[in-house]
């Protein structure tokens, strides 16, 4: 692989931020617009499981149920080809069952992570906290879905469950989601009864041997019921980029996939235009006098379609660590001369340059990363997200020096971006503790195979906008290193990465002296090290084109 200079241009929209589409003219009746509602509150909650349930709905025996989840996500036609098995991996599972009486289970709003809950346990492991957030627990919700949804879809979105994930509507199993850090979606169109009550029943499932940290357990991030119209953007369906950025001017491209998940033929118009973002997030003034403007979209039933425009602004405002300036993007849907979406995108312009001589430049200025390996829980809190809580963490390692944060060893919370967005602060988003061979028993090395291209997608899809990210980091200290399979999977992931964004580097956390002076190397764009020190001068003089950072070194 040919290696140069990196030089990387992007800007960042937030995240969990979606456009709005329309429906097509399949209907008289256009839906309304898109709603993203949480749905926190009144959950009931039981560890345990359902009698009767014993091994059959381990991972082995569910995966072909899983899998068709994922189908957005992957590229593998086998898992393209799999679909929802009709009826129910398990048949008449008590908890499941609308009619079932929860009225005995604890009554609590998410995000919950019942581990921290406790009691302190002295036989179990020490580097798990020796709390109990292992083992199987169900949560319910009763919702009451209108009749006048007909005609939307309609989604539960989770930001993150731990572990093992799986959804049941009414009684039928809906899909889930095997790894616990993962942002991931089911449709529960098929499944919801409009005008009337709706039980929601999500069972999950964490392995005993599953980490070598504190993971906690339960449906620990925020979820949320997603409706939108048969046309839509694509779940994560948006990249920002900007290809040439100057002090004098700045060109935004914005691309936007549409799908058409109906039976019929549409067209549609899709409007964009740009403001400045106040640090109340309120707009302030526009960049641009005019839209960008697609006129008379064709959409085929059951067919997606990609657009992409740019437009020019002068003297755009840089986000930085010393002053994270964003924007945001306001885009507007219409059908049929009449605007039927509207949705408002923050983001940043910046530019991100590694370079194997003189290091990392934020903007065209040198910047040392003074960074920290940030793991998902919040200490006595938990792992449950409180966004006070993260705030102040990040208050704290401020005043330490901190000007950068890796997300060890996992896909971060979505509103740990939004505040380094905020805040400024810059990320090293990693994805896996490993690869093909695990650590432990029950960890993520048993998924890798099904979910390791799923999983990267749905993490780089999700974080690919945000300007606080940097570097995407596709493992920490994997067992695989030192293996010719290691390199083999080194380069898919790297493919993977820059596929979903081709404006940032890719790394990952090495721990293998040996891995630094073998082909392993050129299937990074930036190499990690771990624990390396008395190998950097080597490295270097080995690889002098090879950009490199420290990505956890010794106590001093």
């Amino acid at each position: 692989m040919q290696r140069k200079k990196m030089s990387l241009t992007l800007s960042s929209l937030l995240a969990a931020a979606c456009l709005f589409a329309v429906c097509s003219s399949w209907s008289a009746e256009i839906p309304a617009p898109r709603e993203r509602i949480s749905i926190n509150d009144n959950w009931r909650f039981t560890k345990g499981d359902a009698d009767g349930v014993g091994d059959a709905l381990s991972y082995p025996k569910l995966k072909d149920w899983l899998l068709p989840t994922s189908a957005e996500l992957t590229t593998n036609a086998a898992i393209l080809a799999k679909k929802l098995p009709a009826g129910n991996p398990v048949e008449n599972i008590s908890f499941a069952q609308n009619n079932f009486n929860d009225s005995q289970w604890r009554l609590l709003n998410l995000p919950h992570d019942w581990g921290v809950e406790g009691p302190f346990q002295q036989e179990l492991r020490g580097e798990t906290a020796k709390l109990p957030w292992m083992g199987v627990a169900w949560y319910r919700k009763h919702l009451e879905v209108p009749a006048a949804d007909a005609g939307k879809k309609i989604f539960i979105d989770v930001d993150g469950a731990m572990a093992h994930a799986t959804v049941w509507v009414n009684g039928q199993f809906a899909g889930g989601w095997p790894y616990g850090y993962s942002s991931w979606r089911v449709d529960l169109t098929p499944f919801l009864k409009l005008g009337a009550d709706n039980v929601i029943a999500i069972r999950l499932d964490n392995p005993d041997k599953s980490s070598r940290w504190y993971p906690g357990g339960g449906i620990y991030r925020n979820v949320w019921l997603v409706k939108t119209a048969p046309v839509c953007v694509a779940h994560w369906g948006t990249a920002v980029t900007t290809p040439e950025i100057t002090t004098n001017e700045a060109t935004v491209m914005i691309q936007v996939k549409l799908d058409n998940d109906s039976d019929a033929d549409a067209t549609v118009t899709l409007d964009n235009q740009i403001f400045e973002l106040n640090a109340d997030l309120s707009r302030g003034k526009p960049i641009a006098a005019a839209p960008i403007h697609y006129q008379e979209i064709k959409m085929t039933a059951r067919r997606p379609e990609t657009m992409k425009a740019g437009i020019k602004f002068p003297n755009p405002k840089l986000w930085s660590l010393e002053n994270p300036q964003r924007y945001v993007v306001v885009t507007s849907v219409s059908q049929n001369g009449k605007l039927v979406d509207t949705y408002e995108t923050p983001f940043g312009i910046r530019t991100i340059e590694f370079t194997a001589d003189k290091g990392f430049f934020l903007n065209g200025q040198h910047v040392k990363l003074n960074g920290v390996c940030d793991h998902a829980d919040l200490g006595a809190l938990g792992t449950a997200i409180n966004v006070r809580g993260l705030e102040r963490q990040l208050e704290i390692l401020r005043e330490f020096g901190v000007n950068a944060i890796r997300t060890s060893h996992n896909p971060p919370a979505p509103e740990l971006l939004d505040l380094c967005d905020r805040m400024g602060f810059l990320v090293m988003d990693e994805a896996f503790d490993c690869w093909a061979t695990g650590k432990n028993s029950d960890d993520y090395h048993v998924l890798y195979s099904d979910w390791h291209e799923q999983d990267l997608r749905a993490l780089v899809r999700r974080d690919r906008n945000h300007p606080c990210v940097i570097l995407w980091s596709s493992g920490n200290e994997m067992p695989d290193q030192d293996k010719p399979a290691g390199l083999v999977m080194a380069e898919q992931h790297r493919r993977i990465i820059h596929f979903e964004d081709p404006t940032r580097p890719c790394t990952a956390a090495v721990s293998s002296t040996k891995a630094g002076f073998t082909d392993f190397v050129n299937h990074f764009d930036v190499f990690g090290w771990n624990y390396k020190p008395h190998a950097y001068a080597r490295f270097h003089q080995a690889h002098p084109a090879i950009p490199f950072l420290e990505a956890r070194r010794p106590p001093r």
